[in-house]
């Protein structure tokens, strides 16, 4: 099989020649800059530039040397472009490893910490002190008075809705939608791999960027009038984005990734009756678009938690796959879900628990974890191979080399 077809064929829940291997797919199932770096030099690759492209969690752009070691089956629509050394800027990684960084996203020192000012407004939206490995957000827009007419203006005011990845504000502008059209179909015509196209769409997690989390939840439970006219515009906007995204480069994508994390360590964020009533429709709705417009398209969640009670109504709402699958939260254990939900929604991850297991076990220990895991979720298709969020700054580059290796039988 090709890797499109090994992917295709998992999430059309039919077992493949193998499983399938995803790495820097998309934005969480990345590896951080630092990671990547100590990884290189472990397997013995040359040197080469650390290209952060998501400055917030600052993941690498994972090189054709390291994708062909694992294996891996896809690749992210944003690897088309930002090829040219003029996108990139110089930076340093928090343990003073050498960096390139998007030029139009790069941080900048203020008394004595990083932080991420708006292209509009020049306020900071996110800070990383010294010793910290992560940017945190600084502004929430909504947070004192919302104005729910302007909700695009506040988008450059939040730190998880203005920072852009590649491609980034390279297809911003009047010809945006043919460069973006002419990037996706170049990169067709380059590689078998699963091409993954991300959208985001966040319905819960957008209020809890503009509002605050804590606010957010207070006009879902105690101003449902408000909520639902916040979220209709938001939908409008959506709406809106996404025909124009499936325009341009619907037919050159294999996953549509969608985001929203409903999910805690301890079950959803939201009752199911809450899910029900604000978000599950207006998913629907987006998913509806997407089949409507590109019905070979599958669509994916990015949701982190525990989420098995909503499961059912994901589904319901049009849900072919979710990701990461976070397999140590309430309810998430790989042999539950496979066994309750395993016929009608594929795990895109599960594949290895890192919260415990990757960053503290020995390579023997993950080995064992992984090919656990594999057994559990591989029977009848359905699964693609991802650990459980992206791999972090301080994962030994042994672990990551065993969880792969493992994956693929090895």
């Amino acid at each position: 099989m090709t890797s499109r077809e090994r992917v295709l064929a998992a999430l059309n829940h039919q077992e493949p020649d193998r499983v399938p291997i995803d790495l820097s797919g998309h934005r969480s199932s990345g590896i951080a800059g630092m990671a990547y770096a100590r990884l290189r030099d472990h397997l013995g690759l040359p040197k080469k530039p650390i290209r952060v492209y998501d400055p917030v969690q600052q993941l690498a752009i994972v090189d054709e040397d390291v994708l062909q070691r694992f294996q891996v089956d896809t690749i992210e629509l944003g690897r088309a472009f930002a090829h040219e050394d003029k996108y990139w800027a110089e930076w340093t990684l928090p343990d003073g490893t050498p960096c390139l960084m998007p030029a139009w996203a790069l941080p900048e020192r203020d008394n004595g910490e990083w932080v991420i000012r708006s292209h509009v407004s020049g306020r900071v939206i996110a800070r990383m002190p010294e010793s910290v490995w992560y940017f945190e957000q600084t502004h929430w827009p909504f947070l004192e008075q919302d104005d729910l007419d302007h909700i695009e203006a506040a988008i450059p005011e939040s730190m998880w809705t203005a920072i852009a990845s590649p491609p980034g504000p390279i297809v911003a502008g009047p010809d945006g939608t043919q460069l973006l059209r002419d990037g996706a179909r170049r990169l067709r015509q380059q590689t078998d791999r699963a091409i993954i196209g991300l959208f985001g769409g966040n319905l819960l997690e957008f209020g809890q960027f503009l509002y605050r989390n804590d606010n957010f939840f207070m006009v879902l439970a105690g101003e449902p009038e408000r909520a639902h006219r916040f979220l209709d515009k938001l939908l409008e906007m959506h709406l809106r984005n996404l025909d124009s995204f499936l325009s341009a480069a619907g037919d050159s994508i294999d996953v549509i990734l969608f985001g929203d994390d409903l999910g805690m360590q301890s079950g959803p964020q939201v009752s199911p009756a809450m899910y029900r009533e604000y978000f599950q429709p207006r998913e629907r709705a987006m998913w509806q678009l997407v089949k409507q417009r590109a019905p070979h398209l599958k669509i994916m969640l990015h949701c982190c938690g525990g989420v098995r009670e909503l499961l059912p109504g994901l589904i319901d709402a049009g849900l072919d796959a979710i990701n990461p699958v976070q397999i140590t939260c309430r309810g998430m254990d790989a042999a539950g879900l496979k066994r309750d939900f395993g016929s009608r929604l594929t795990f895109w991850g599960g594949g290895c628990d890192t919260r415990d297991i990757l960053i503290k076990g020995t390579p023997a220990q993950v080995t064992e974890h992984v090919r656990q895991q594999v057994k559990l979720w591989q029977p009848g298709g359905g699964f693609v191979f991802q650990q459980v969020h992206n791999i972090l700054a301080d994962v030994p580059p042994a672990n990551i080399v065993a969880m792969f290796d493992a994956a693929l039988g090895n």
